[in-house]
């Protein structure tokens, strides 16, 4: 069955960076809509970023100009590089994936969707950013 593992966590220090990667297996796929998520505690999931196969990105608002998420084919491994990390940016990260997405779906449109637009997810990994 399909599964998806995160790494890369950790506590850091503001203005700090990590690289979180999820790594995807149990389905060779070509076409894809993947994201990541965060959920802060008492606070809902919500989008950071997202790609699709075609290699279109979109960033929600805090993220933008920070973080770059990136998907490398050859591994089958989703990247989120974040910098200059922030305080309110501490949540548990998670990565997100449709395998089969509709073919009129994107990037852009996945994130706005949110959470139901993507039927396969990892276990989280807590990010901690301290001031």
């Amino acid at each position: 069955q399909v599964q998806l593992v995160e790494s890369g966590g950790g506590s850091v220090q503001a203005g700090g960076s990590l690289r979180l990667s999820c790594v995807v297996s149990g389905y060779k796929y070509s076409q894809y809509l993947m994201g990541w998520f965060r959920q802060a505690p008492g606070k809902e999931r919500e989008g950071v970023a997202a790609i699709d196969s075609d290699g279109l990105t979109t960033y929600e608002d805090s993220a933008q100009g920070r973080f770059t998420i990136s998907h490398d084919n050859a591994k089958y491994t989703l990247y989120l590089e974040m910098n200059s990390l922030k305080p309110e940016d501490t949540a548990i990260y998670y990565c997100a994936a449709d395998l089969i997405p509709p073919i009129y779906r994107t990037a852009i449109q996945a994130l706005r969707v949110g959470p139901a637009a993507f039927g396969y997810w990892g276990q989280g990994t807590q990010v901690t950013v301290s001031s």
